[in-house]
């Protein structure tokens, strides 16, 4: 036993504490609207910063790549943020909360989806992609935490997942990202 141990199991039992009070039901209104995407040949955006930039980036590979199945539609996704030098030259010249709008104005079409992934469910930037996002006609989905910040309020539908710790929002992200891959694959 090392002196980590309570620290290890206490993070697990909360983990699995989240897990009982998942919110399934959330989970499959995002997983319908990426289907429906999919279905109609319309493109799916990610969006976050930090380590939810990494989670967008990383649902973004995932739903490229992992989801071909022989027979099905592929599901076509950017991940806003990918390209470096478009995300700083943005930041430097319209300002870092419009890093993820300016790409959106130029690429979404009605009916895009757009995934918008926030911790605190506050970052400026994320909020005016989804404000942009519905503007043009598209679903806008978010995956927060804590207490959902404003994402929760401006998105067609959230996940916000009912924890207070940044890991343990963090760590659900990409079990949610995981799931929808599977469920997108079956």
């Amino acid at each position: 036993m090392s002196k980590h141990t309570h620290t290890i199991e206490k993070y697990l039992l909360s983990l699995k504490a989240v897990i009982d009070n998942f919110p399934v039901a959330d989970l499959e209104t995002i997983l319908a609207a990426v289907e429906k995407a999919r279905e109609n040949g319309n493109t799916v955006f990610t969006c976050g910063n930090g380590g939810s930039w990494a989670t967008a980036a990383h649902m973004a590979a995932d739903f490229s790549k992992n989801t071909r199945m022989p027979g099905q539609k592929r599901l076509k996704v950017i991940g806003l943020g990918d390209n470096v030098p478009s995300l700083t030259a943005y930041a430097n010249d319209e300002g870092y909360d419009r890093v993820f709008a300016e790409p959106i104005i130029t690429l979404m079409k009605p009916g895009d989806v757009l995934i918008a992934i926030s911790g605190s469910g506050n970052s400026p930037n994320v909020l005016k992609a989804v404000e942009t996002a519905n503007e043009l006609g598209a679903t806008t989905l978010g995956l927060t935490g804590f207490h959902g910040g404003e994402l929760a309020k401006v998105v067609d539908h959230a996940i916000v997942i009912p924890s207070d710790s940044i890991e343990m929002v963090e760590d659900f992200h990409m079990i949610i990202d995981h799931v929808l891959v599977i469920c997108l694959r079956s």
